[in-house]
């Protein structure tokens, strides 16, 4: 059994717009006729996600004025203090609607996690495979979308980012917590091309040039402006090597850790396996079986992100931001 006509309106209205709503109607009809047990979860998890999305409404609109002890607070207000945070007190230094309107992403992404796994299991019926396939894609945009929250925000701790650049940054995070209907496609949308492209393809390593990783990006359809811009002349050195933790999942720190290891084993072409021994960890790949692995993208962004911020920290050599943060200051100085 899914959603009545009604429910499902009321749903898509407040919470999923109408493409998601009707994969959830799709994929709780499948389950429940395989399995009532597994149906019944995932309804508790629209119950759940239902409730965030209420509690998200019930707060102020960001931009409306107000006053707290006789201090006057307002879109400008809000603004200045964003563009004044160094990150180190995490979400204490954010609104409470921002807050809570990452909880309601975060619950959305789960909700929308619960529903791959239990249609993932129906995989002996044709038409439960395709509905996976879709809501993979839709966790997909939804993680991207908290990916450029994440972003915005560290734009905003970067002492070589202009007051300009940061206050068009803090701007756009104003306007997605105070609408948790916005997807990342209304707001970056060449964002969301190379992070789609990237999460279908993997690294090949081979002479740890990148030719090859590019050749793929373009095959699935990243944007000519994202690789026109990591293409350009005069792209800085610290861009390009962004760029280049962005085609092999690495940091920068990594790839000079394995050319170096080329060069003293003598080595042509890098591959996976060789490149995990080198640098004792498990190489992620982001494509498996033909299925995006949003998370696999997320983590890759997290280490490069971290990576960035110590290099900042410590003076030490290589990008300041990521690829991705390289990008989004173009775009948000071209607004």
């Amino acid at each position: 059994m899914g959603l009545s006509s009604a429910q499902a309106q009321a749903f898509a209205t407040r919470v999923l717009d109408r493409h998601e709503t009707e994969l959830v109607e799709q994929a709780l009809g499948a389950v429940a006729a395989e399995s009532p047990t597994d149906a019944a979860i995932l309804r508790t998890m629209i119950d759940e996600l239902r409730s965030t999305s209420e509690l998200l409404e019930r707060q102020r609109p960001l931009r409306a004025p107000t006053a707290l002890a006789g201090e006057a607070r307002d879109e400008t207000t809000l603004i200045d203090h964003l563009c004044t945070i160094d990150g180190l007190s995490g979400d204490l230094s954010l609104p409470l609607k921002a807050t809570l309107s990452r909880t309601h992403l975060l619950t959305k992404i789960n909700f929308l996690r619960g529903f791959v796994k239990a249609t993932g299991a129906l995989h002996h019926i044709p038409s439960a495979v395709q509905i996976t396939h879709d809501l993979r894609e839709e966790v997909a945009q939804s993680i991207y979308t908290l990916l450029a929250e994440e972003l915005l925000l560290a734009l905003l701790r970067k002492p070589d980012v202009t007051r300009r650049t940061k206050q068009r940054a803090a701007d756009q995070l104003i306007t997605i917590w105070d609408d948790a209907a916005l997807e990342i496609d209304d707001f970056a949308p060449l964002l969301e091309s190379a992070w789609h492209a990237r999460n279908r393809i993997n690294s090949a390593y081979g002479t740890l040039l990148g030719a090859t990783e590019t050749f793929r990006l373009v095959r699935e359809d990243c944007s000519p402006e994202v690789l026109d811009f990591f293409g350009r002349d005069g792209m800085s050195i610290d861009e390009a090597s962004a760029f280049e933790e962005f085609l092999f999942n690495m940091t920068h720190e990594e790839l000079a850790t394995l050319r170096r290891a080329m060069q003293q084993q003598h080595i042509g072409a890098a591959s996976p396996a060789w490149a995990a021994e080198v640098l004792g960890r498990q190489i992620e790949e982001l494509e498996h079986s033909h299925e995006i692995d949003p998370m696999a993208l997320y983590r890759s962004y997290q280490r490069r992100q971290l990576a960035a911020d110590f290099r900042l920290m410590s003076g030490a050599p290589g990008p300041r931001r990521t690829a991705e943060g390289y990008l989004m200051v173009y775009l948000l100085d071209q607004q």
